[in-house]
């Protein structure tokens, strides 16, 4: 079997920096996000937020939308990099590895951006998987029917040969909708309940 793990929210914490961020940008977290609508040509509704983690953009492009669109404002330091720390979720980490020394291949398939990406090789995070599958080199976001397809393409998988786990529903419910054995993760524990027949 394949398996296909999201990353935040199930191998590591969201690490969830947003109002951080907007605290040290001088604004609220509505108005963050506020500014990162809008009319765009990355992508139909002008989503920065979405074209950066679909790598349509790169960091530097987004912090110059971003300040272009707050009068008075220039952001230039790598925020997303470094406000972005994660921790290990208890218990993956070692399902992971029993899943791969049951002989079956585990791969990584997330919704990400690049500062997050190099935040997580830095840590290590991926070297516990055959694969990584990351939105921004994919050009392509979950729940998109089209992430899953390159993912079972580029592994040579059927749908019902493929097992997926993710912490929201619309993830789960993408994949599902395809074939593909779907979880919503609740905790390690639960996780290997469920998997038992695999384990």
């Amino acid at each position: 079997m394949l398996f296909i793990f999201d990353m935040g929210g199930v191998v590591t914490t969201t690490a969830n920096f947003y109002p951080r961020l907007s605290k040290l940008l001088g604004i609220s977290l509505d108005e963050f996000y506020q500014l990162c609508e809008g009319e765009g040509a990355f992508d139909k509704r002008g989503n920065i937020l979405e074209a950066y983690s679909d790598g349509k953009i790169s960091p530097e492009d987004f912090w110059k939308i971003f300040s272009s669109r707050k009068p008075h404002m220039h952001v230039n330091t790598p925020w997303f990099h470094w406000l972005f720390h994660p921790e290990p979720v208890e218990g993956t980490a070692e399902l992971v590895r029993d899943l791969k020394a049951k002989g079956h291949r585990v791969v990584v398939g997330t919704n990400t951006c690049q500062s997050h990406y190099l935040n997580h090789l830095e840590r290590g995070d991926y070297a516990l998987f055959d694969q990584t599958y990351t939105s921004h080199l994919m050009g392509i976001s979950k729940p998109d029917p089209d992430f899953w397809k390159l993912i079972l393409l580029a592994e040579d998988c059927k749908a019902d040969d493929a097992v997926f786990v993710d912490d929201k529903q619309e993830n789960v419910d993408g994949a599902a909708a395809l074939g593909i054995h779907s979880y919503k993760f609740q905790s390690a524990a639960e996780l290997r309940k469920a998997w038992a027949q695999w384990l």
